[in-house]
């Protein structure tokens, strides 16, 4: 269940369908973010690591180093699990924690490059993020 950041790392970004020869490790592509996302405390945690670096797991912390990668790539070292997965959780957070979405999307991407980068995809998994803070 330690992995959330895992998944929570790909809540800021749309999947993307190409597959290049490296991908991200695929070790976590079997946790169950359905328990992790019904667990409170676990999904403070993470948010908590992805918002300010601090107090994250090891895995936490690795992950949080590649969100800039995952960004820039449009997830397009992601395995197909991590796609869908990543879907989910980015669902999951804009309906339940858009406060907490802002927060580390400001973080990552204070210019929201990549809001308007992802529209399409966002649109077609009928996603629709929080507006913008005036």
């Amino acid at each position: 269940m330690k992995n959330l950041f895992v998944v929570l790392l790909f809540t800021i970004i749309a999947a993307a369908w190409a597959r290049p020869a490296e991908l991200y490790t695929d070790e976590f592509d079997n946790i169950d973010e359905d328990a992790i996302l019904a667990s409170k405390r676990l999904v403070d945690n993470y948010i908590q690591c992805a918002k300010t670096g601090k107090k994250c797991t090891p895995d936490g912390k690795k992950f949080r180093e590649l969100i800039p990668d995952a960004l820039k790539t449009k997830c397009s070292k992601c395995t197909d699990t991590q796609k869908r997965k990543s879907r989910k959780i980015l669902q999951w957070i804009v309906e339940n924690r858009p406060e907490d979405f802002l927060d580390i999307e400001t973080i990552f991407d204070a210019s929201h490059e990549y809001r308007r980068l992802y529209t399409d995809e966002l649109k077609k998994d009928n996603i629709v993020l929080p507006a913008l803070r005036s």
